[in-house]
């Protein structure tokens, strides 16, 4: 009987071990390699580290043009454009796509370390399940084993009596632990419902002020109208619309009516990115 116990346990660690391992390698990129296409601009950013030093390599589409840069240790050490590589003479006459490229590659190391965090996410997840499996299954176990008791204690009904009331007590035990699971299930659900209207309401702040914003833009002429707006960053430094950086006196004029950014800084993007506070 023990060693089909012991039997059954290995078959279900095999089995989630090898769901366990497909599914954190299917959720898992590369950490060498990222790859970001929003609709604008498509960039691929390959890194590796060589002698100690970080050597990444960047592509990326602005305005109709490739753009290619060689980084080391983030220092630019080569940029070509539609292949052509450019002098570092000129590179001062391309720092609006520059700063994009970086922009990029800030944005692709994030989105690599989300990607590290959620598979020692699943990869915690996995050993979780596989450990309640084991004990689900050892649980079953001692079920069956219980059931063959019970059936050869007819002939036993005095001890079976004792067994059954230690068994009585494990069931109680069982009880208070589901009761105490059950407060804690509560308890989440009121944090979770808290969180989920901190979310909106900072979702709401956000939407009402792109469209104050917005409007101020069209009356400016800045865009054309409201749904023109595809980009837009401003902080205490400067104001980019759709990638043009303003003069001085409209960055001054905006700041002063949304004077939250003198100290803070916000980004919008029309494809869904939303950052600032």
């Amino acid at each position: 009987m023990k060693t089909k116990k012991n039997n059954i346990i290995r078959a279900v660690c095999l089995v989630i071990t090898l769901s366990a391992a497909i599914t954190a390698g299917a959720q898992t990129k590369s950490a060498g390699q990222t790859a970001d296409n929003d609709g604008v601009r498509n960039s691929f950013d390959q890194s590796r580290v060589e002698n100690g030093k970080r050597i990444e390599k960047v592509q990326i589409y602005l305005h109709d043009q490739q753009y290619k840069v060689e980084l080391v240790d983030d220092k630019m050490t080569k940029l070509y454009i539609d292949g052509k590589e450019i002098p570092a003479a000129d590179w001062s006459k391309y720092s609006d796509a520059i700063g994009a490229i970086r922009e990029q590659i800030k944005e692709n190391r994030l989105q690599a370390v989300r990607n590290e965090e959620q598979a020692k996410r699943n990869q915690l997840q996995a050993q979780k399940n596989e450990e309640q499996a084991v004990r689900n299954q050892e649980q079953q176990v001692r079920n069956q084993e219980q059931a063959e008791k019970n059936q050869a204690q007819e002939k036993r009904n005095a001890i079976q009596a004792q067994k059954n009331e230690e068994q009585a007590v494990r069931n109680q035990e069982q009880q208070v632990r589901n009761q105490a699971q059950a407060e804690k299930n509560k308890e989440q659900a009121v944090r979770n419902e808290l969180q989920a209207k901190k979310n909106q309401e900072q979702a709401e702040a956000n939407e009402r002020f792109i469209k104050s914003i917005t409007a101020d833009l069209v009356a400016d002429k800045i865009i054309k109208d409201e749904n023109s707006l595809e980009d837009l960053t401003i902080n205490a430094n400067e104001m980019i619309v759709n990638g043009v950086k303003q003069p001085e006196e409209t960055h001054k004029k905006y700041i002063e009516k949304y004077n939250r950014f003198s100290d803070s800084s916000f980004s919008f993007s029309n494809h869904g990115v939303v950052n600032g506070n």
